[in-house]
């Protein structure tokens, strides 16, 4: 009988714990010591701005790229070639930007790691290569961009570094995105290039600063970040916009999904940290490189720190009035940015291991004491079943939700339609979940109660 019982616990999917272990190993794989290195070393290349030296080895964005693009070659190789790396890149000239002084090329670096069962799906974790001082437009002096963005740059690679060692079903991007204090271009340029290849991409992390701990406002804070997600797609159509009038979803566009799971995920794996989903595409008036991929309808939010130091971004090196300006190496703590890099290594994880999101989900239940709910089958032996999520209107966060099987559809009995929002995610036998997909359509059919 102990036997028996025995095979049956190990046959019982991780989803019975809610966590998959293999989270916990990556967790303790990211350095805080190889970040320190990274940002250290971009900082040296003296200005990353996106029009300054090409041809040096040692100056300039130029020099700063093929350095990138050698570290994503070595992991690479430590991981059997498990990397693709390649420059994608668009010109762009005078005509495209009042923050453009001459024709160049807009370079990124990217490197995939194609996943085993599902390759033109993609999670993308970027960060910036270009830096800036006072004027975005001087691209001789320098502007070391330590925190703005070596930091989110760094990150990428390592998290590229501890990643590479797993194989996962769905593919993992890593880049680095050129352009950003000019207009967003190397954004634009790889959503561009990922409209026209056809990639499924399941969602982007935009990663923007995330090595400051001591706000201009005078707190410092070492465990809180944010997440800043737009509610709806950019792109949506006008008879998606009239039928929120009527069926509510304000808030549930797919990079919201993506900011509540990432929140969710951390608290699980790092209840340590406390992730700030800011209900916005960005800080207020301003931009990141996850907004060209919203624009075209890919689901995408900026990770980033909590409390700003405006002293430390876009600011020549200088001392004034016993103030201290300019982004260099002091004004970065490598143990956050171990952190924040952490946060989206195991989000990067959980996505790429997670099966896809069930299609087509639908709703019903007007008038009614019962929510029916129905989507299209995901057909995958590795999917343990599907889980209905539902809150109250004004939460933040999906409060409740019920594992239903292997099954396309459900009648959640004695909970009025009227006073919740629903969604439905696939669960794969390892315990990750998909992103919770909102419903999209009206049942027209009624089934069997459960």
């Amino acid at each position: 009988m102990k036997k028996i019982l025995f095979f049956f616990c190990l046959q019982i999917p991780l989803y019975f714990y809610g966590q998959d272990t293999r989270i916990y190993d990556i967790i303790n794989k990211v350095s805080a010591e190889r970040i320190k290195n990274d940002i250290t070393k971009l900082t040296e290349f003296g200005t990353r701005n996106t029009f300054s030296d090409t041809v040096s080895n040692k100056r300039g964005i130029g020099a700063a790229r093929r350095w990138i693009k050698s570290e994503f070659e070595s992991i690479s190789k430590d991981c059997k070639n498990c990397l693709e790396v390649f420059y994608q890149k668009d010109f762009v000239t005078t005509n495209d930007g009042e923050r453009v002084p001459k024709d160049t090329w807009i370079v990124n670096v990217v490197a995939i790691q194609k996943g085993t069962k599902y390759p033109n799906r993609y999670i993308i974790m970027s960060g910036d290569i270009d830096s800036r001082n006072s004027d975005t437009m001087d691209y001789t002096n320098d502007a070391p961009g330590a925190n703005d963005n070596a930091s989110g740059m760094a990150g990428t690679m390592e998290a590229a570094r501890v990643l590479s060692k797993y194989q996962f079903e769905n593919s993992i991007i890593y880049v680095g995105l050129s352009g950003e204090e000019q207009g967003l271009f190397g954004g634009k340029g790889l959503a561009n290039y990922a409209q026209k290849k056809g990639w499924e991409i399941i969602g982007v992390l935009n990663n923007d600063m995330i090595g400051n701990i001591e706000g201009v406002d005078g707190v410092i804070d070492n465990r809180t970040f944010r997440i800043f997600s737009e509610p709806t797609p950019a792109n949506e159509t006008e008879k998606e916009r009239n039928l929120r009038r009527f069926y509510g979803g304000e808030v549930d566009g797919n990079s919201r999904q993506l900011a509540r799971y990432i929140e969710k995920t951390t608290k699980t794996y790092m209840p340590e940290m406390n992730p700030m989903m800011i209900y916005r595409l960005d800080r207020f008036g301003r931009g990141g490189h996850h907004r060209p991929f919203n624009d075209l309808g890919f689901a995408g939010v900026r990770i980033m720190e909590a409390h700003e130091n405006y002293n430390r971004q876009h600011q020549n090196i200088r001392t004034e009035n016993d103030i201290k300006y300019g982004d260099v190496l002091e004004g970065v703590n490598f143990e956050y940015a171990k952190k924040l890099t952490t946060v989206n290594a195991i989000n990067l994880a959980s996505l790429a291991w997670a099966p896809p999101a069930p299609k087509n989900v639908q709703i019903g239940g007007i008038v009614q004491a019962n929510v029916k709910l129905k989507w299209d089958k995901i057909e995958d032996d590795n999917i343990f079943g599907y889980k209905i999520y539902w809150r109250l209107t004004t939460s933040s966060q999906w409060e409740f939700s019920r594992f239903v099987g292997k099954t396309d559809n459900f009648e959640l009995e004695g909970i009025v339609i009227d006073n919740y929002y629903f969604g439905v995610a696939t669960v794969g036998k390892n315990g990750n979940e998909s992103l919770v997909v909102f419903p999209n359509d009206i049942i027209k059919e009624t089934f069997r109660k459960r």
